[in-house]
């Protein structure tokens, strides 16, 4: 089975499973376990932020920190297909009790200034204003665009000027920074604080990290734990993302396995597919007698599997699971279903 769902489908290799076992450990809620304090400091660095905070999961990083950014009924300024309000069940409204306020971001999910500023709500007497805007890169929805630093820098310096925080869901933003050919903290220096991933392209069992200013992660931390995150003997987990942060060059062959997937795959009759800038491969079943579901169970049925993305998307995933070969053998097995 080819299994291109999702790159947190990898499994941890040998140097991960060592660095659980020989794992030093403490409890991590008393700020005891070494291992976890060594991934915040080396979490942090990478992506340019004084602290950083172990979560078990990118949506509770996400859910963090919107609660500790915010205030209760406030909105919150978010790309309509980001993440963070499309796929997080509900969590602005459930957890922090924010409203939400959709910008379109058009064909690679990031607003303008100018949408910045005509969302922006201030606080008054009937409204309590806007609290936050949050950004995502890459974006997921958009087929994994890696959105330039400046076009962050320039809806982020929009917030600021307005006296917002500035969020960054950066689940896959080491591939977004692989594939700008910059320094991670390049992507995420305009932002106020990031969320990035583990457990996806860098290879991790599990886990998060979220980073920000010191006095911005000790609050995260209490909600954390109002959240149920707070972990114990976390070093067992947090050995194998010690070893997940070295993996961050290697992306690149990632996103050059997804632009051969994607090239072979626009070549058979009935699909369309663009070059993908990551490792997000979006097959349009459109001009094809298959609308996505039909598209996905044929496949299955020659061992391959994707995501549904849409009525007529499919989304196909390239990970360190994965190499060329799997490339060329999926075409040709999507060829034969077609």
């Amino acid at each position: 089975m080819i299994d291109l769902r999702s790159d947190t489908v990898t499994k941890p290799d040998e140097a991960m499973r060592e660095a659980a076992l020989t794992a030093d450990v403490g409890d991590d809620v008393y700020g005891e376990d070494p291992t976890v304090n060594e991934l915040e400091a080396q979490a942090a660095e990478l992506v340019g932020k004084e602290a950083a905070l172990y979560v078990p999961t990118g949506t509770m990083g996400n859910q963090l920190a919107a609660r500790t950014h915010t205030e209760r009924g406030q909105e919150i300024l978010v790309e309509r297909e980001s993440h963070i309000y499309k796929w997080e069940l509900g969590g602005l409204a459930q957890l922090s009790s924010l409203q939400v306020r959709t910008l379109d971001g058009g064909e690679r999910g990031i607003p303008t200034p100018e949408q910045v500023r005509e969302g922006y709500v201030e606080e008054d007497a009937h409204r309590p204003g806007t609290g936050l805007l949050s950004l995502e890169n890459t974006h997921n929805s958009k087929g994994g665009v890696a959105i330039e630093p400046e076009k962050i820098e320039a809806a982020a310096a929009a917030a600021h000027d307005l006296g917002l925080p500035v969020h960054l869901d950066g689940a896959r933003v080491c591939n977004a920074a692989v594939a700008l050919d910059v320094p991670v903290h390049e992507v995420t220096e305009s932002v106020d604080t990031v969320m990035f991933c583990l457990s996806k392209g860098l290879g991790a069992p599990v886990g998060s990290m979220l980073a920000g200013p010191e006095e911005f992660i000790a609050k995260a931390r209490r909600n954390r734990k109002l959240f149920g995150g707070g972990m114990r003997q976390a070093g067992i987990i947090a050995g194998p993302g010690l070893e997940a942060l070295g993996n961050v060059e290697r992306l690149a062959d990632d996103h050059a396995n997804a632009k051969a997937l994607a090239a072979g795959l626009d070549d058979l009759p009935g699909l369309s597919v663009a070059e993908p800038e990551t490792n997000i491969v979006l097959v349009d079943t459109s001009d094809s007698a298959l609308d996505a579901d039909e598209f996905l169970a044929a496949c299955e049925e020659v061992d391959v599997i994707g995501s549904k993305f849409g009525e007529q998307t499919v989304r196909f995933c390239t990970h360190w699971d994965v190499d060329s070969a799997d490339m060329e053998t999926t075409i040709e097995r999507v060829a034969s279903v077609l």
